[in-house]
């Protein structure tokens, strides 16, 4: 008898967070933000956290206000936290979510300092940096290090209130 191999469905959701995502990085950030609340309208507050957490990163990178981009930020910690084993391995990109973690501390920091709040950005930069330690050692690895002691020089030279 011959074994089924399963193939891992994909997930639609993902895909479109993905597609919008693409335009955003190809400068259409107007749209990609418009196909985010499209989608963050039809997830809800209480959707899939993978998605939540996946669409809010994104989302949080497309805002102009920085309140608006630590909000979305903060729901993208949120849903992260609320992530379970069984649903992680429910997914084939799911270990991707738990990599993200040193990003999402790190753009919290980021959101703090540009709003002069230094302590939480401080408090943000360490769980950055921890979380980065479980990072493999490949490229995003060292974009998001590198990009940890940049905040924490920018923090040490100026503090908060000089952030840009």
């Amino acid at each position: 008898m011959a074994e089924r191999q399963e193939q891992a469905v994909p997930d639609a959701v993902m895909t479109r967070i993905g597609q919008a995502a693409m335009l955003h990085h190809a400068g259409d950030r107007e749209e990609a933000r418009h196909r985010y609340l499209r989608l963050w309208a039809e997830i809800g507050e209480d959707g899939d956290p993978l998605h939540r957490c996946t669409l809010a990163h994104y989302m949080a990178d497309a805002q102009d206000d920085p309140a608006d981009e630590l909000a979305w930020d903060l729901r993208a910690l949120t849903a992260a936290e609320e992530l379970n084993h069984e649903r992680l391995a429910e997914h084939a990109d799911a270990p991707a979510v738990r990599a993200l973690y040193p990003s999402l501390h790190l753009n919290l920091a980021a959101d703090y300092v540009r709003l002069g709040r230094g302590g939480p950005a401080r408090t943000h930069l360490r769980l950055a940096r921890g979380a980065a330690e479980a990072l493999a050692d490949d490229g995003y690895a060292e974009g998001v290090r590198a990009a940890i002691r940049r905040l924490e020089l920018r923090l040490e030279e100026g503090g908060a209130a000089q952030w840009p």
